[in-house]
């Protein structure tokens, strides 16, 4: 039998050292998805009574795929999701953020912290562009599903964008291109449309998940409604900038 508390606890070490370590479906194939949220909860309550402060949730295996901007008309790719697709899976997964996983505006990522740090798009309804820093514990991002639930979604960083919008000031979030840059070089392009086909569907995927288990997000919370483009290694001396249509820019530096 899995120990969730047994688990946690070697991600936690592995987090506190800086030490990626191999996934645990190596030794245990059996790891199922609902003990691996277990292992979550385990993991995000030792940060809390460490003194990290729950701000937020974020939604991973939300990317469509594809590197094509949406135009009015077109029909937007059904949600096979291709991050999904990948690792054999037909959902979302769910984890936590804290507020020391919040990187303000301007500051760099700090390196000495994480271990394998990796940026994507996200977009929330709460209308703020934004970049996540992954942060696998797993050596080469290496992981099953239930590995990186456990793992809390590889959460590691994020900052958001300058500019808060209202969703109707916005004709189509779907619509909402961005440009992808790495040291100034195009990497990618996308849309909101590549979060399952809507950035609101991961995060009307994230309430019923959490309902189902008898939780719920907090008033005001973040939401990460999924990454719209493939991760973006970051090493010392990387800087990648988000262009967001009508809400900025976001800048990302180590």
């Amino acid at each position: 039998m899995i120990d969730p508390r047994a688990v946690a606890d070697q991600l936690l070490v592995a987090r506190r050292e800086r030490k990626a370590i191999a996934p645990f479906s190596d030794e245990h194939p059996d790891l199922d998805v609902t003990t691996a949220y277990e292992v979550q909860a385990v993991f995000v309550e030792s940060l809390v009574e460490a003194g990290e402060r729950i701000v937020g949730a974020k939604v991973g295996l939300t990317f469509l795929g594809g590197s094509r901007r949406l135009c009015r008309g077109d029909t937007p790719r059904p949600p096979g999701r291709a991050k999904q697709e990948a690792m054999g899976v037909n959902e979302p997964l769910s984890g936590w953020l804290t507020d020391a996983m919040v990187l303000e505006p301007g500051a760099p990522v700090p390196l000495e912290a994480l271990i394998q740090p990796r940026v994507e798009l996200a977009a929330t309804e709460a209308v703020f562009a934004a970049v996540d820093v992954l942060d696998s514990r797993y050596e080469d991002y290496r992981f099953t599903l239930p590995d990186v639930v456990a793992d809390n979604c590889s959460s590691g960083r994020f900052v958001l964008g300058p500019q808060a919008r209202r969703p109707a000031e916005l004709e189509d979030l779907r619509l909402v291109g961005c440009v992808l840059r790495r040291r100034g070089e195009i990497v990618a392009t996308t849309a909101g449309a590549a979060a399952m086909g809507h950035p609101a569907a991961p995060v009307a995927w994230l309430v019923n998940r959490l309902a189902a288990r008898g939780e719920a997000l907090p008033a005001g919370s973040l939401v990460l409604s999924g990454g719209l483009t493939a991760p973006v290694p970051l090493a010392a001396g990387t800087s990648v900038t988000a262009e967001f249509d009508g809400l900025g820019a976001v800048d990302v530096w180590a």
